[in-house]
């Protein structure tokens, strides 16, 4: 995955502001104290799928993380 190029492209629609909004909303600071930082980076930076599988699960069955999910919805429309 080149997430060089998504960040690109992210950049020129104009949705990474509405996604740094998103990242720095209390559901998201919740969400990462629950699941601990380290966690998340390390799988990301692995491309562990199935890690990074699990972790969604896990966020979306808090109600933070619903809140979040939907936030980032409507910041990617």
């Amino acid at each position: 995955m080149d997430f060089e190029k998504i960040a690109r492209e992210l950049q020129r629609s104009g949705k990474a502001e509405k996604l740094r909004a998103v990242a720095d909303s209390p559901e998201c600071r919740r969400l990462g104290e629950l699941l601990g930082e380290k966690s998340l980076e390390k799988a990301a930076a692995s491309g562990d799928q199935e890690a990074l599988k699990g972790i969604l699960a896990q966020v979306l069955g808090t109600e933070e993380g619903r809140a979040l999910a939907e936030q980032v919805r409507k910041a990617m429309k």
